[in-house]
């Protein structure tokens, strides 16, 4: 099966941590992001209007070690997130869930790397698209 054409960037990243809503407030009223959507009481996206930060809510302390949940890689369309699902699945890249639709209007699945990593293609309708010159 040929790959699919290039994502168009790793613009999604996400962390958990257990004070959520100070580090929402330290990447607001610190790092000049934007709340993008409230998710859930456990769940907020963040952005700089060209990426997406996911901040989710964590029942572990924090220890001072990095948190990082998964990484994601955009796509433009849902028929090409779509594409890329069914190239991984007959590369036999380990897939963690299907695709599925979230609240918000995104679109995602997510899978492995070789070494664990959890990576998440998505399309995003706020940044899915953009162009950088």
């Amino acid at each position: 099966m040929e790959r699919p054409g290039r994502f168009n960037g790793m613009r999604h990243i996400a962390f958990t941590m257990p004070n959520l809503e100070e580090c929402v407030q330290f990447y607001t009223e610190i790092m000049g992001m934007e709340i993008l959507n409230r998710a859930s009481d456990n769940l907020v996206y963040l952005t700089c209007g060209n990426d997406n930060l996911s901040l989710g809510r964590s029942d572990l302390p924090a220890s001072g070690v990095q948190s990082m949940d998964h990484f994601g890689f955009i796509v433009d369309t849902k028929e090409e997130l779509e594409q890329w699902f069914k190239f991984f699945k007959a590369k036999g890249v380990t897939m963690l869930d299907q695709p599925h639709d979230h609240r918000d209007g995104a679109r995602s699945f997510h899978i492995t790397d070789p070494a664990g990593n959890v990576i998440q293609p998505i399309y995003h309708p706020a940044i899915s698209g953009q162009r950088f010159s």
